[in-house]
């Protein structure tokens, strides 16, 4: 009861002295029904006491699925139990981008995405997100039904098209197109541009050599028809 009254102490304006994120306390991002069921679920009692940067980061390589609430009861998973710690401990930048950074826990990388998607800039959004549409390795994933399997990948991409992901509504991210023209992001150089114009100049040679074998064959027939003549 102490960990849940201290969490609802932690949403409460009055008297917060934190850093803000976009105006408010950062733990005030998730809703309120979303708030209400992590705080009251048992393993946000039992797992995330006393949780800091450190043990958070412990705690969240561990995890096995991401997933925001499941089942009937709408019962929140570990996953967004975590996120809502992350929000309410804010850490240093520094920190996030550590998580971001551990490339053998991809879960604690999903997480970290997760938070960056919540609290970061626009452009740092982008920025800081779009390398991981480069990670392709498999996530298992909970929802009310039952188990999935999605790639790190397509989750970034959620996080940055989507409003909503893992049972919270994400503020509204600009287009990369406009902050492209606002000159807040350069165009965008896909990792696979350079096989795209491979492949382009490879289609084209095998047009080219087509169109050569069709003007020999054409030619073939016409220098034989003037032989028989």
């Amino acid at each position: 009861m102490a960990h849940q009254a201290d969490a609802k102490r932690m949403l409460d304006d009055r008297g917060y002295t934190g850093s803000l994120i976009r105006g408010q306390n950062p733990a005030l991002l998730m809703e309120k029904a979303v708030r209400d069921r992590i705080t009251e679920s048992y393993y946000w009692k039992e797992q995330c006491f006393a949780l800091n940067e450190a043990t958070l980061c412990d705690r969240a390589a561990e995890l096995t699925f991401i997933g925001g609430t499941f089942g009937a009861a709408q019962r929140p998973a570990p996953f967004l139990c975590l996120a809502f710690k992350l929000l309410q401990l804010n850490p240093e930048r520094d920190i996030i981008m550590a998580y971001l950074e551990a490339e053998d826990f991809k879960y604690l990388r999903a997480l970290a995405a997760f938070f960056i998607r919540l609290t970061f800039s626009p452009e740092d959004v982008y920025h800081t997100l779009e390398p991981l549409l480069a990670d392709y390795r498999k996530l298992k994933r909970r929802t009310r039904a039952g188990f999935t399997v999605t790639y790190l990948d397509q989750f970034v991409d959620e996080l940055l098209t989507r409003e909503r992901v893992c049972a919270t509504s994400l503020w509204k991210l600009p287009t990369r197109s406009v902050l492209e023209d606002l000159e807040l992001l350069e165009e965008r150089v896909s990792p696979l541009g350079e096989e795209l114009d491979e492949l382009d100049e490879l289609e084209g040679s095998e047009e080219e050599g087509e169109q050569v074998k069709e003007v020999r064959t054409g030619r073939e027939s016409d220098e034989g028809e003037v032989d028989g003549e």
